[in-house]
């Protein structure tokens, strides 16, 4: 299923792909993102969370 991590800028509304991939891994859990379903993200730290709960965890520690 997930063949090679892409490379991602983070912007404010979007992300663009600067390398080819299928997936990016999430900052907190490590798990893999498969890009159409990536939605959190922070675009100052410019990492990737799996989903709502990793980003609350995140927003919490810093």
């Amino acid at each position: 299923m997930f063949k090679k991590l892409a490379k991602i800028k983070y912007l404010p509304n979007n992300f663009q792909v600067i390398q080819k991939g299928d997936y990016v891994i999430c900052a907190i859990s490590g798990k893999k993102i498969p890009l159409e379903k990536l939605t959190y993200w922070n675009v100052e730290l410019q990492e990737a969370y799996y989903s709502y709960k990793e980003a609350t965890i995140k927003r919490e520690n810093s």
